[in-house]
């Protein structure tokens, strides 16, 4: 009786070793780290470049039993969602949806040019909240958006925050990382994570302001990583064969609104527990379905994380 909307953000280049929530060192998450967020420790991408990561999260079967043309030529999880009368919309602060949302309502944040946050062709990913109260005020039924953000894409780190948050100095402001300092480069890269985690935390601050009315979720992952310099390796886009773990070890999590919890059982600790054992994109799609309540001869219990910890009310 009660709208459920569901955020999938798709991080970009945002890699495990640098995420505050993981243990890293320096407080890059310092605002997700005050919310009740389930984290997962030990994540994989799928690929290592947005190219292959992207419709591969979305498909079925992924990386195991990996086939390209298989992923290409299937219907994405968006497609299903949206024939089983789930609302779905994309939208893009990159590098656009790889085909996953082809036919469906999209928008990118660019053409919507919020008021601030674009200048030369590029756009802060606080552009990608823009107008989201009133679309968490009109909801009705069952609702995902995915938003595609900028992130951390590479090599000018330091284009993906604005100077508020250039907290980690000195900062490489160079577009060719060979004019910086690794010290350099690690900062700026840093610089980045802690504005996704503000906008992270901005966002699940409206579903909060909205929870009298609307169950919420918002599924966070980050589509490969990046090296920074580790073995002399800068960057990301190695075959994934030889590629080294900083470019597919990638940092998720999940939040769930209460009144959602108490609507599908779920239970925190049980996923907590869950959240400490490996996982990977190919988890995403089986997980949205059961998360959804969506019904298919494709869903895989298996690879739903939330299907050991839901206890239906009768």
């Amino acid at each position: 009786s009660r709208p459920l909307f569901v955020v999938v953000v798709v991080g970009e280049t945002a890699r495990a070793a640098n995420w505050g929530l993981n243990g890293y060192q320096r407080p890059t998450t310092p605002e997700l780290a005050a919310l009740p967020l389930i984290s997962f420790q030990q994540v994989t991408s799928c690929g290592t470049n947005t190219e292959v990561s992207v419709p591969c999260m979305f498909a079925p079967v992924g990386r195991r039993n990996y086939d390209a043309a298989r992923i290409n030529g299937s219907e994405s999880l968006l497609h299903v969602l949206a024939r089983a009368g789930v609302g779905v919309h994309w939208r893009d602060n990159q590098s656009g949806c790889k085909a996953v949302c082809q036919g469906l309502p999209s928008d990118s944040v660019i053409a919507l040019d919020p008021p601030g946050l674009c200048a030369a062709g590029r756009c802060l990913d606080a552009g990608l909240l823009h107008g989201l109260d009133q679309r968490l005020a009109q909801a009705a039924g069952t609702q995902l958006l995915v938003l595609h953000q900028i992130g951390n894409h590479g090599p000018a780190y330091f284009r993906r925050y604005p100077t508020d948050y250039a907290r980690f100095t000195p900062a490489c402001e160079n577009d060719d990382l060979g004019r910086c300092t690794r010290e350099e480069i690690v900062n700026a890269f840093d610089n980045a994570l802690l504005y996704t985690d503000h906008v992270l935390a901005s966002l699940i601050g409206k579903l909060q302001a909205h929870a009298e009315r609307i169950d919420a979720a918002v599924v966070y992952v980050s589509d490969h990583g990046e090296s920074l310099g580790e073995n002399n390796i800068f960057l990301h886009g190695i075959p994934y064969a030889i590629a080294p773990s900083e470019q597919t070890n990638v940092p998720m999590f999940m939040w769930l609104s209460a009144g959602l919890r108490e609507s599908t059982g779920i239970n925190l600790a049980c996923l907590q527990q869950r959240a400490q054992q490996p996982a990977s994109h190919d988890h995403l799609f089986h997980s949205l379905l059961g998360l959804l309540d969506v019904r298919t001869t494709l869903y895989e219990a298996d690879w739903d994380l939330f299907a050991g910890c839901r206890a239906r009310p009768a």
